[in-house]
C-alpha cells in the first residue's frame, strides 16, 4: 500500500483516503494505522460484539479487513492487543461528515472562527441513539504538507492521529471520547517535510505554561453565569456616565507568599480580595493587563501566544469567567488589554507556523517589529483579519468582558512606526499610513459595537492621527474612547519641576484644553509612567517628603477635575514609593503609615465625588462642561475652572495651587451670586496635609473678577487643589 510510508513518517495529508472505512461497489474496506499494535480485530462498537479479525499489512502498523458493506455497523471500533494489554478504540476515521463540518462556516463571519476552529467539544448520536462525545480539531496551517493531531492520549506520537487536508487550508480530525482537559498540539510538518517544533493551538482555549505550552480543550457552555443583571441592564451613553478605571497587572498586585513570590493569587482568591477593594475605594471599572496567554513573565502580557486563551498563571478559563462575574456582581465593569498589533517568536506560537508566513507580513519591513522584537500580522490577509476580529468578539462574548483597551495602536497605523529611512515600505499613494490596519481596525470597531453595544473599545494611540474615537462612517477608526497621551506627558513633565520653575512651563498644565474634546478621551496614568526607570508617582515628584506628597495629592485632584474618563494604576493610589515591579507585590506596608494611608484616603474621596457629581463626569467629553476661569496665572502657578453639568445640576471650581506658597485671600471668579461651599481640600489632615486654613463656606460678592460677574474670596493651600461647589 503506497501510503504506508507516509503513514510511517507522520507525512499523509489524506488520511480519509486510506484510512477509516473506504467503499467500493457493495464491499466496504476498513484500514486502521495502530502503532504499537500486535493484534486487531474489527468489533461493532455498539454491542462491542467481535467482526473479523484485520490483517497486519506489508509487517507495518497498518490494519486492513474487507468485508461486505452491509456488515458494517454504524459504528465500528477496534479490539487491540498490544505487548502490554489489550482495549478497546473508537476508530476516529469512520467521523469524515463531523470534521468536514467545521470548514463549511468558518469564513461566514468573524465569530464562526471560535465557534468551528480549534478543539471544539461535540456529541454525534448514530441512528441507535448512541451518544459519542468527542472533540473535533480544527486547525488552519494553509502550505504545510501534513499535520498530526499529537497529546497526552497517543503519547504525543505524531503517527497516530494524521489530520485531513481541506481545500480552505483547515487540518481537520474529529477524535471520539476525547473531552475537556485533555491536552494536545500540533506536529506541523512544513511545504518541504521538514517537521517544525510542536505548535499550540491557534484558537486553543485553555493553556499551560512552561515547559509544555500545550493546548488544553476546554468547554465553554459549563460555567454558569449569574450577572444577567449586569449584562442586560439598562443601556446608557458611557460618555456621560463616569468612569474611574483601576489598571492592575494580577501577577503583582498582591501576592500571597510575597516574601518569596512563588505563587501567585489565583483568579478566584483575586476575585476574594481585589473585588472588595475596588468596591472600597469607589473605582467604576477595572482593567487588566493582557489576559491572553504569553510565555515570558517579564512582558507583562504584551507578547501574547495563546490569544483565545486567559492565562493558566491564576487558574482555570471557568475560575477567569468567575473572577469577571464576580465583577459585574459588584458593579465593576472589566476592560482588558487586547494585543492585535504584534506576537512573539516562540516556537510553540503563531510564527511562521505551517514553515511560512500564515499569520505575519513575510517582508520584515512590514512583518518585523524592532521595538518588541516580534512579529507583526499580515493586516491585509483575509484570514488574519478574521483572527484578530474574532479574537475580539471572543473575549466579549464567552468572557462577558465590557471592554478591549487595544495596545500599540500607533504601531499599526503607521509603516514608518520605529523605522529609520529605507527601513519600512510606503503605501500605495507613497505614504506611511498602513491603509490595511487602519481597515482592519474599522471593521473591528464596528463588528464589536453592532453585536456588543454595551461594550468599548479604547485605544491607546500616542499620536494625533485624527478621528481615532469617531464612527467609522464619519471616517473615523471607530474607537469609543482614546487615551489622551498628550495630557498625560505634559502634565507629569510639569508636575515633575521643581516649583521655582513651572511659572516658566504653565502651557505644559493648561495647553490640553486646547484638544480635549477633539476625541473621546481618557487620561491615563499607566503602568507605562512607572517602570524602566521613570521612578514611581511619588518619585517623580520634586520636593522634600511632604511636597513630594502634596505635589502627588494636588496632582491628582487636578486630573480628576480635568475633562475626561480617568485611568489611574496599582499602587498610584496611595504613593507607592518604588517604581512598580511586576516580580513583587505592590508595597502593601506603607499603608500604615500616615502619609501613604492619607493619599489612599483622598484618592477614594476623588472617586466618590467624581460617580456622585454630574458636573464632574456627565460632559467628560463635551466642551459645554469646561470653562477656564483662568488659566494664565503663570507667576503664581495656579489655574481655576469650572466643570458644569445639567443644567439643575450645580457647577464645580476647581482651583490647583502649584507652589508652596499659600495664598491668601485669593479672589475667584463664579458665575452666579449666592453661597458656596468648600468640596474637597487636598491639604485636608485627613489626606496627611498641612491643614493650612481654608474657608469651608463663601458667599459670592457682586464684583467682576476672571471675566465672571461674581467673585469670592479663599485661601489657597500649598501645593494643594480645592473643588468648591454651590451650597
Amino acid at each position: 500500500m503506497q501510503q504506508i510510508p507516509l503513514l510511517a513518517r507522520a507525512q499523509c495529508a489524506t488520511p480519509f483516503d486510506c484510512l477509516g472505512p473506504q467503499v467500493e461497489d457493495s464491499a466496504v474496506t476498513v484500514n486502521a494505522w495502530l502503532p504499537g499494535a500486535k493484534s486487531v480485530e474489527l468489533i461493532d462498537w455498539t454491542s462491542r460484539a467481535p467482526i473479523e479479525k484485520m490483517a497486519c499489512i506489508e509487517d507495518s502498523s497498518l490494519y486492513s479487513v474487507t468485508i461486505p458493506q452491509a456488515d458494517l455497523p454504524q459504528l465500528y471500533g477496534f479490539e487491540i492487543t498490544t505487548a502490554e494489554t489489550t482495549y478497546q478504540y473508537l476508530d476516529p476515521y469512520q467521523f469524515q461528515a463531523q470534521a468536514y463540518h467545521a470548514v463549511h462556516y468558518i469564513d461566514h463571519a468573524p465569530e464562526n472562527l471560535y465557534q468551528q476552529a480549534g478543539a471544539q467539544i461535540l456529541t454525534v448520536t448514530d441512528v441507535s441513539e448512541h451518544a459519542i462525545e468527542g472533540v473535533r480539531f480544527a486547525v488552519f496551517a494553509p502550505n504545510a504538507s501534513a499535520v498530526s493531531l499529537i497529546g497526552e492520549f497517543n503519547l504525543w506520537n505524531g503517527s497516530s492521529h494524521p489530520m485531513q487536508r481541506t481545500e480552505l487550508g483547515y487540518w481537520v480530525l474529529f477524535v471520539p471520547y476525547l473531552g475537556s482537559g485533555t491536552q494536545y498540539k500540533y506536529q506541523v510538518k512544513d511545504a518541504h517535510g521538514n517537521e517544525l517544533p510542536h505548535k499550540a493551538d491557534p484558537i486553543g482555549f485553555s493553556a499551560e505554561q512552561y515547559p509544555s505550552h500545550a493546548s488544553r480543550v476546554y468547554d465553554h457552555s459549563q460555567y454558569e453565569w449569574q450577572d444577567s443583571a449586569w449584562m442586560n441592564r439598562e443601556t446608557s451613553d458611557p460618555y456621560t456616565q463616569p468612569m474611574s478605571i483601576y489598571e492592575v497587572q494580577l501577577g503583582s498586585w498582591k501576592r500571597p507568599d510575597h516574601d518569596t513570590g512563588e505563587r501567585y493569587l489565583s483568579y478566584r482568591e483575586l476575585a476574594a480580595e481585589l473585588i472588595p477593594y475596588l468596591v472600597e475605594m469607589n473605582y467604576t471599572h477595572i482593567e487588566l493587563l493582557p489576559i491572553s496567554e504569553y510565555p515570558f513573565d517579564g512582558s507583562w502580557g504584551y507578547q501574547p501566544v495563546g490569544m483565545f486563551a486567559p492565562t493558566s498563571r491564576f487558574g482555570h478559563p471557568d475560575e477567569f469567567k468567575y473572577f469577571v462575574d464576580q465583577c459585574h456582581q459588584h458593579n465593576i465593569g472589566v476592560i482588558i488589554d487586547w494585543v492585535p498589533a504584534h506576537f512573539p517568536e516562540d516556537g510553540h506560537g503563531l510564527a511562521r507556523f505551517d514553515g511560512s508566513c500564515v499569520y505575519e507580513y513575510e517582508d520584515p519591513r512590514k512583518g518585523w517589529h524592532p521595538d518588541w522584537n516580534s512579529c507583526i500580522y499580515d493586516f491585509g490577509k483575509d484570514t488574519v483579519r478574521q483572527f484578530l476580529v474574532a479574537n475580539a468578539l471572543y473575549w466579549l462574548d464567552k468572557f462577558h468582558v465590557d471592554g478591549l483597551r487595544v495596545d500599540a495602536v500607533a504601531s499599526m497605523l503607521y509603516l514608518d512606526y520605529s523605522r529609520n529611512d529605507g527601513e519600512w515600505i510606503p503605501n500605495v499613494d507613497g505614504g506611511n499610513h498602513n491603509y490595511e490596519a487602519i481597515s482592519l481596525l474599522q471593521w473591528m470597531n464596528q463588528e464589536v459595537y453592532k453585536k456588543f453595544p454595551r461594550a468599548m473599545t479604547i485605544a491607546e494611540e500616542s499620536t494625533s492621527f485624527a478621528k481615532v474615537s469617531r464612527p467609522v462612517f464619519d471616517g473615523g477608526l471607530g474607537f469609543g474612547f482614546k487615551w489622551n497621551m498628550g495630557w498625560m506627558h505634559d502634565s507629569l513633565h510639569y508636575i515633575a519641576k521643581d516649583p521655582a520653575y513651572r511659572r516658566y512651563h504653565h502651557g505644559e498644565i493648561t495647553f490640553s484644553m486646547v484638544y480635549a474634546f477633539n476625541e473621546n478621551f481618557v487620561l491615563p496614568i499607566s503602568h507605562d509612567e512607572v517602570v524602566h526607570g521613570k521612578g514611581s508617582m511619588l518619585q517623580k515628584m520634586p520636593g522634600d517628603e511632604w511636597q513630594q506628597a502634596a505635589n502627588l495629592r494636588c496632582y491628582a485632584a487636578f486630573m480628576f477635575g480635568h475633562p475626561g474618563k480617568k485611568l489611574n494604576f496599582m499602587g498610584n493610589e496611595w504613593g507607592q514609593a518604588l517604581e512598580w515591579n511586576h516580580d513583587a507585590q505592590l508595597q502593601w506596608d506603607l499603608l500604615q503609615y500616615e502619609k501613604h494611608a492619607g493619599i489612599q484616603a483622598l484618592y477614594k474621596d476623588l472617586n466618590q465625588l467624581y460617580r456622585d457629581i454630574p458636573a464632574l463626569h456627565v460632559f467628560d467629553c463635551d466642551p459645554q462642561g469646561f470653562e477656564w476661569i483662568d488659566h494664565e496665572n503663570a507667576d503664581q502657578s495656579i489655574v481655576s475652572f469650572v466643570r458644569k453639568g445639567p443644567t439643575n445640576q450645580p457647577k464645580v471650581y476647581a482651583v490647583c495651587n502649584f507652589t508652596p506658597l499659600p495664598r491668601e485671600n485669593f479672589r475667584l471668579g463664579v458665575k452666579d451670586a449666592g453661597s458656596y461651599k468648600l468640596l474637597l481640600n487636598t491639604d485636608d489632615k485627613a489626606y496627611w496635609g498641612s491643614e493650612y486654613p481654608v474657608q469651608t463656606a463663601m458667599t459670592a460678592e457682586k464684583l467682576a473678577w476672571n471675566h465672571q460677574s461674581h467673585s469670592i474670596i479663599i485661601n489657597v493651600p500649598p501645593l494643594a487643589t480645592l473643588f468648591i461647589i454651590a451650597d
